[in-house]
């Protein structure tokens, strides 16, 4: 999921892991490697307030400072500079076309059932998954774990990413996360990027998004859920800001969506 516009889900995402703001407040921030173990220690106690237990707790154990998650973090803005052709360009926008169509057309009993159960076609959910992980070819390598709970330590949106690194550590409680899981720098997961707060609300099925058919099905739901009304993307432009609020963000999914179903 494009990181800028998921600020937009933290009270969804708040609510489904049920963090009480008091106990959020509770552990300190850092800017740097300096002050993670310690934290760690204090956000164990928040963890536990909010009802992780024993695996989710030894995970946040296990946790490393993820000094990649960081660089990329700081980085973000530049991702969704200039206009939507450029946007685009740089992102394959006519090849996720060419091979969205191809897939909408090998995958067609899926993307039918999807619809028919959400109300979403395939153009927009095969433009997400193919922006967001070149259609599963780059799910990412950084740990899960690490990465996530490494955001809500520092000190630039610990706000925002608090309640994420808590639905993380119950997703391990859960079992459909582990302290060894890889995924992108921001700790979203699977074929098409959720954060694990996202996961936990909208997540169908086992939630295991590494599958393709759970992580479609489990979009479909989170854009139904966020407004989609059926029909083409372009008709349905405030579902698609609920998935990311960059306006260039916004445009490309509609283009190639509009341009999948078109055929």
């Amino acid at each position: 999921m494009g990181l800028i516009a998921k600020v937009k889900m933290l009270a969804a995402a708040a609510m489904a892991i049920a963090i009480s703001a008091g106990a959020a407040q509770a552990a300190s921030c850092g800017k740097d490697a300096s002050g993670f173990e310690a934290w760690k220690q204090e956000f164990a106690q928040v963890a536990k307030a909010a009802g992780v237990k024993n695996k989710g707790l030894q995970a946040l154990a296990g946790a490393q400072y993820a000094t990649a998650t960081i660089k990329v973090d700081r980085a973000v803005k530049k991702a969704f500079s200039g206009d939507v052709e450029s946007f685009m360009k740089r992102r394959g926008g006519a090849a996720i076309i060419s091979k969205g169509r191809t897939l909408k057309k090998t995958n067609a009993e899926l993307f039918a059932d999807i619809e028919r159960r959400y109300g979403v076609p395939a153009g927009p959910l095969i433009a997400i998954w193919g922006m967001e992980t070149g259609f599963g070819a780059a799910m990412g390598n950084q740990n899960t774990i690490s990465a996530i709970v490494t955001l809500a330590y520092d000190c630039r949106r610990p706000e925002f990413f608090t309640p994420h690194a808590i639905a993380a550590l119950k997703l391990v409680d859960r079992g459909v996360l582990s302290p060894s899981t890889v995924g992108a720098a921001h700790g979203e997961f699977g074929h098409t990027q959720f954060l694990p707060g996202n996961i936990l609300a909208y997540g169908v099925g086992n939630m295991n998004l590494k599958d393709k058919a759970t992580a479609l099905a489990s979009t479909a739901n989170f854009l139904r859920a966020h407004g989609y009304r059926g029909g083409r993307a372009s008709a349905n432009l405030e579902a698609i800001a609920g998935w990311n609020s960059a306006s260039v963000y916004q445009q490309a999914i509609a283009i190639m969506a509009d341009a999948i179903d078109g055929e």
